[in-house]
């Protein structure tokens, strides 16, 4: 009844001699410029009603001003569909039945494909479908980087390099807000582990935390125009990160000119003189884990409710605080839910679903083939299917993520459209249903004869095709929890040693939005790697290993031999991940709740600057599959690169074009990367770093020009001593390679001031 009001309001805007009486109001004067309508609706609100902007009203909505027309904030979670309706007071679903939509395959699937442009199309369709939801706020998408490969929330971000991230989250954003739907970029900032994420304080350098953590933020917000961000819910120089003075009011705000909203994460508030005065806009789920816990409080008991109103008629805090939340609040709302021009969306369109089809395509990993991928229909009569994955809904679990899909095609059915009756199905290993904070034990004689089974089959199948990985469930790809240990779960290395001894013809088919570990990687013939994949998952993985797709993704990440070969294990010392207890108990913390960290926990990114594949290059520690790799059912031949000088000079640029060839027998596309490399600095940096790719279709037989241009920005890094970015006079090179460790040509020029 809120949103009606303030439609008819719009009306007196709108409809020519409508109670020309009575005048309308600035602020909603649609055509009015927007600063000067929130001015107009700001000087209307008494203290309480600016107050009550501030938090929530229910688990997923805001507020609005009833007596001015001005709508509440509905909120929702995604960023890869938008979630099932959530009950107004309690994490219950509501038991809707038009709440179903498309699952849209994960981030780190969409990191994968390395394509702005199908960034593009993934964020016009998610913002389609949350516009039809009636949904003002989108949660996601998770930029956070990849600096373990036990994050349990992983899958959600866009993987270990933050221009990677950076360039894909720009037009993602861009599109969704195309709706008149904010995008809420998440986690700000640090938030790199689940274990203790609600209290656990990150020691990092400055020069890391702007060189990996935050470049990806800075363009979601400069370039992408983000008009909302979530706070993280870890701590940073001791303060937590939803009211972080350092982050929020003097880096978001002050050097990134941000003019949207800073919403919590659900519980992330836990101050109110913090919250009215470091930059916090809306506060969700307080006293609450954000995911399961309730609280016996109102909220009007929030740290930016009544608390925060006492302090204020107290003098205790500025009154301009509340002023500069109302001031960002209206904007949002006048932007989204009081934005009359918005379009009316759509949902689970064919439309839709060919854009999650064309996301899984693009994103799936051929890490290696011997020659047995694809497999031709007509070469095998018997392909045993061998794994959980191949029919489990990986659409549940995972936390906040969990989605409610209308359609969704499993790996199964889609190999049987294919292949027909030549599929066998046996599952081999059994996991439990999804769970946030436990494990489901399965019984060792369930396992042991699920494991038999497969076995038996395998012996007389011509072809083995393994569907497992990890899933959605607790210590997985999970919310709340970190995974326990780099190898795959339920015995899944001593099911496909067991496979691979009796059956040497077999496709490993790994679904997971992290890395593992592969003990058996040099006895199987061909490792496909994907994330979760949403509704179209399983066409994309059928079409891939038959070939009616020819994989082009490359990984976002960096897949270590072992856990100790990344940088975040490496020393073995529990302070550089998960962290130290110390100190009395946390305060803040919620007794037995997800975010509960006992003594107040602190982690140290020992390892600075060297994430990733910067640590296995600089450290000359080899990954078993390098960041960028992927191969193809083609070949691509790298021509000779031209540069346009030499030299450059401060505030120039020099552009380089290098001719790629597509050399097999069917079309395909390549990630065609550039690396700079620095050879003499007087501060350490890495071997290189990822500074421009470009994603090109090229046809069998023929060739494109790939075009880049090197700026002085791509030569900087920065300098902790003067606090801003810097480029050093000499010599650099500009490697370019189909990944991280397959350069195929390396230019060199000079850099003068």
């Amino acid at each position: 009844m809120k949103r009606l009001s303030m439609y008819a309001l719009l009306l007196l805007a709108l409809v020519p001699g409508a109670r020309a009486q009575q005048a309308v109001p600035l602020y909603m004067q649609t055509d009015a410029p927007l600063e000067e309508r929130v001015e107009d609706a700001l000087k209307r609100l008494s203290l309480e009603e600016k107050v009550a902007l501030c938090h929530a009203q229910s688990k997923f909505t805001t507020a609005g001003v009833a007596r001015l027309g001005i709508p509440e904030l509905m909120m929702s979670d995604g960023p890869h569909g938008v979630r099932a309706e959530i009950e107004w007071n309690s994490w219950n679903y509501a038991g809707w039945t038009n709440d179903s939509i498309t699952a849209f395959p994960a981030l780190t699937a969409l990191a994968a494909t390395w394509n702005p442009d199908t960034a593009a199309r993934y964020g016009r369709a998610i913002g389609e479908e949350a516009r039809y939801r009636e949904k003002d706020v989108l949660l996601g998408p998770g930029v956070n980087i990849y600096r373990t490969p036990l994050n349990g929330r992983n899958f959600e971000y866009m993987g270990e390099d933050p221009y990677l991230a950076g360039e894909l989250a720009v037009p993602y954003i861009r599109e969704v807000q195309k709706n008149g739907v904010a995008a809420c970029v998440k986690h700000f900032a640090l938030n790199n582990q689940e274990k203790w994420r609600g209290t656990v304080d990150v020691v990092v350098s400055e020069r890391a935390l702007r060189e990996i953590y935050l470049p990806a933020f800075r363009k979601a917000v400069v370039e992408g125009g983000a008009w909302s961000i979530m706070g993280a819910y870890n701590r940073y120089l001791g303060q937590h990160c939803c009211h972080n003075s350092v982050l929020l009011n003097d880096i978001l705000r002050g050097e990134w000119g941000f003019d949207g909203c800073v919403i919590t994460d659900w519980g992330g508030a836990h101050d109110t003189r913090e919250a009215a005065l470091n930059g916090l806009d809306i506060e969700m789920g307080t006293y609450t884990n954000g995911l399961t816990s309730e609280s016996a409080l109102g909220y009007d008991s929030y740290y930016l409710a009544t608390p925060y109103l006492e302090m204020l008629r107290k003098g205790e805090v500025p009154m301009q605080t509340v002023d500069d939340k109302a001031r960002n609040i209206l904007r949002l709302i006048f932007r989204t839910s009081m934005n009359p021009a918005r379009p009316w969306g759509s949902l689970c369109t064919e439309e839709h679903y060919a854009t999650a089809k064309a996301i899984g395509d693009e994103s799936i990993v051929l890490l290696k083939n011997n020659g047995i991928l694809p497999l031709q229909p007509d070469k095998y009569k018997r392909i045993l299917v061998v794994g959980d994955n191949a029919t489990r809904r990986l659409t549940d679990g995972g936390g906040s993520s969990e989605l409610k899909p209308k359609d969704t095609v499993s790996p199964l059915q889609a190999l049987e459209k294919i292949y027909g009756d030549k599929i066998i199905y046996t599952r081999g290993y059994a996991c439990g249903r999804p769970l946030y904070e436990r494990v489901e034990e399965v019984p060792a004689a369930t396992m042991d004869s699920l494991r038999n089974e497969a076995v038996a089959l395998a012996r007389t199948a011509d072809v083995v095709i393994y569907i497992g990985g990890l899933n959605k469930n607790a210590y997985q790809d999970c919310e709340s929890t970190d995974r326990k240990s780099y190898n795959l779960p339920f015995g899944q290395d001593e099911l496909i040693e067991a496979l691979v001894q009796v059956n040497p013809n077999i496709v490993i088919m790994n679904i997971s939005g992290n890395a593992y570990a592969m003990p058996w990687v040099d006895r199987v013939p061909a490792i496909l790697h994907a994330s979760y994949l949403g509704s179209m998952g399983g066409l994309s993985i059928a079409d891939v290993i038959s070939g009616r797709v020819n994989p082009s993704g490359k990984l976002p990440y960096s897949i270590p031999v072992r856990l100790s070969d990344c940088a975040a294990h490496a020393s073995g010392d529990p302070k550089n991940y998960p962290g130290i207890e110390r100190g009395e108990k946390s305060e803040t913390a919620i007794p037995g709740s997800l975010v509960d960290g006992g003594a107040d926990p602190q982690v140290t990114y020992a390892e600075d600057i060297l994430v990733g594949y910067r640590w296995h290059d600089t450290k000359k520690i080899p990954a078993l599959f390098s960041f960028g790799h992927g191969l193809s059912y083609t070949e691509f031949e790298y021509g000779t690169p031209t540069v346009s000088s030499a030299r450059m000079n401060a505030g120039g640029d020099i552009h380089l074009s290098i001719p790629v060839t597509n050399s097999g027998k069917c079309d395909g596309m390549e990630v065609v990367q550039l690396y700079i490399q620095d050879d003499k600095c007087s501060v350490p940096r890495p071997v290189k770093e990822l500074k421009h790719f470009r994603k090109v279709f090229v046809k069998a037989g023929e060739s494109v020009n790939v075009e880049f241009t090197i700026t002085e920005d791509d030569l900087k890094f920065y300098d902790e001593t003067s606090h801003d970015w810097i480029a050093e006079e000499g010599t650099f090179k500009a490697h370019i390679g189909s990944s991280s460790t397959d350069i195929r040509h390396t230019v060199r020029f000079k850099y003068l001031k």
